[in-house]
């Protein structure tokens, strides 16, 4: 296969998640110029509207972690 020509979509799984891994860490190099749009300020000011008004209702991160090991097995 010509190299010139090949897609990510040829890439095998752990190629494909090594690129993930670059592409996210040149992004969090530079975080002011990563787009941050409107309906997302929104959504987090939502979340934070709720928790405050409702601060028994968050879970702790070793909570968050039981939760989804016991739903998925892990």
């Amino acid at each position: 296969m010509n190299s010139n020509n090949i897609s990510i979509l040829d890439l095998s799984p752990p190629e494909k998640l090594q690129l993930v891994e670059d592409l996210w860490d040149d992004l969090a190099a530079t975080p002011s110029e990563v787009p941050v749009y409107e309906w997302q300020k929104e959504e987090l000011a939502r979340r934070k509207a709720n928790l405050m008004s409702k601060p028994a209702s968050s879970l702790s991160w070793d909570e968050v972690k039981h939760r989804i090991r016991s739903r998925y097995g892990r």
